[in-house]
C-alpha cells in the first residue's frame, strides 16, 4: 500500500492514525530520513515523503524530525496519517455517471457538486471510482496512485464539472504527460464575491498547503515556499455584489482557484474554507442578507465548475474540446443576482 501524505478529502479532523512501524537495523548506517523511507515505502517519490516530514505525520522515537534528519541503529520509525489504513480494493457500486465521450480509449464525464473521486477517508464509497469500477474492469493505475483506475486529475468534491479517465495504459500515460506539461486546456467558471480590478489579468503566486491548516491550501506571494501555479482570469459578467468569472488554468494545483481568487480579495461565492460563505461586498440591509442566504441555500457549495477539457487524444493524435453547461444551481443563483440588481 502506498501513501501519498497529503490529505485530498479536507475533512475537519486532527486524529492521527499509524500507518508504518519501521525500526532500523542495529547496524543501519547513517542515511537522510527520506531517503531510508523511499527505499521501504513502494511508489512513494521524495517530495510527497518531505511534505509528509513537513506536515508532522513523520516521527522518530516519538518526536518530529527534519528531512535531512539522519537515520541511527535501532532509531523507531512511525507514520501516521489523517486517515486510518485501509485496503486499497475498490467496490463496485451501481452509480450512474454523465458521460460525454466515450471510445475503447478513454471517457469525459461531467461530474455533479457533491461527488467524490476517489476513495478516501469518510468517503469510502459513492464516488466517481466506485462507479468506474462497475462500468469497466481492469481500468489502469498510474505507479503510486492505487485505489484511483483510469485517473489522471481530480476536481473537488463540491466543483462540478468535467473529468477525464483513461481505459487503458497507453492513453492514461499519454494523459499524465499532458498534465505534467501543463498542456491540457482547462477553464473553470467560478462566481466571486466583489467585481475583479482589472476585470482581466493573471495570477502568477505560488501556493501550498498552509502552516497553519494543513486541510487548506496558502498562497506565498515571496515565492520561497510552495509549488509555482499561474491562473489566468476573464470577468464576464458584473452584478454588482458578485461576478461571473472565468478562470483559465495553467497549472493545476490543489485548490489552485479558490486560493487564488482569496489572494486577489475575491473569495468564491460560498466557499466555507476560503471565506466565500460570510458576506463580503453589499450593504448591511436584512433584505439583502436574506437574498444572498437564499443564494447559499440554493447553492450550498462552492461556485465553481469546471466548464471546459482540451486535449490531444493520446492514440489518434487529435485535439479533442469538451463544453458542459452550468449546473440547474450555478444557473439558478446567477439568476437571482441579475433580477436582484436589475430591480433594486
Amino acid at each position: 500500500m502506498s501513501e501519498d501524505f497529503l490529505i485530498d478529502n479536507q475533512e475537519d479532523d486532527d486524529e492521527l492514525f499509524e500507518h508504518h512501524r519501521i525500526v532500523a537495523d542495529a547496524g543501519q548506517t547513517l542515511i537522510r530520513i527520506d531517503k531510508f523511507l523511499m527505499d521501504r515505502l513502494p511508489n512513494v517519490t521524495r517530495t510527497k515523503i518531505q511534505q509528509g516530514i513537513h506536515d508532522g505525520f513523520v516521527k522518530v522515537n516519538e518526536k518530529p524530525i527534519k528531512p535531512n534528519y539522519k537515520v541511527h541503529p535501532n532509531d523507531t520509525i512511525v507514520i501516521s496519517l489523517p486517515q486510518p489504513p485501509r485496503d486499497t480494493d475498490i467496490v463496485p457500486e451501481n452509480i450512474p455517471l454523465n458521460i460525454v465521450f466515450e471510445d475503447e480509449y478513454l471517457l469525459v464525464i461531467n461530474k455533479p457538486a457533491g461527488m467524490v473521486v476517489h476513495p478516501a477517508y469518510q468517503n469510502w464509497t459513492g464516488t466517481v471510482v466506485n462507479a468506474l469500477a462497475r462500468h469497466f474492469k481492469n481500468l489502469p493505475q498510474m505507479p503510486g496512485n492505487e485505489g484511483r483506475p483510469g485517473l489522471v486529475h481530480r476536481i473537488d468534491k463540491d466543483t462540478s464539472g468535467l473529468l477525464v479517465i483513461a481505459k487503458e495504459e497507453k492513453t492514461l500515460t499519454g494523459l499524465a504527460k499532458q498534465f505534467f506539461d501543463h498542456s491540457i486546456e482547462r477553464t473553470y467558471w467560478a462566481l466571486v464575491w466583489g467585481e475583479p480590478n482589472p476585470p482581466n489579468g493573471t495570477i502568477n503566486v505560488n501556493v501550498g498547503r498552509s502552516l497553519k491548516d494543513r486541510r487548506v491550501t496558502a498562497t506565498f506571494p515571496d515565492g520561497t515556499m510552495g509549488q509555482h501555479a499561474i491562473t489566468h482570469y476573464k470577468t464576464l459578467k458584473n452584478f454588482r455584489y458578485v461576478s461571473l468569472v472565468e478562470c483559465k488554468l495553467e497549472t493545476g494545483r490543489t485548490h489552485q482557484i479558490r486560493a487564488h481568487m482569496k489572494h486577489l480579495g475575491h473569495s468564491l461565492f460560498n466557499d466555507t474554507v476560503y471565506g466565500g460563505s460570510d458576506i463580503l461586498k453589499g450593504t448591511v440591509f436584512t433584505k439583502y442578507k436574506q437574498f444572498v442566504d437564499n443564494c447559499f441555500k440554493l447553492m450550498p457549495r462552492q461556485a465553481l465548475h469546471a466548464k471546459t477539457l482540451g486535449f490531444v487524444h493520446p492514440v489518434t493524435q487529435k485535439f479533442m474540446q469538451f463544453d458542459s453547461d452550468l449546473p440547474d444551481d450555478f444557473k439558478s443563483v446567477i439568476e437571482k443576482w441579475e433580477n436582484y440588481v436589475k430591480y433594486n
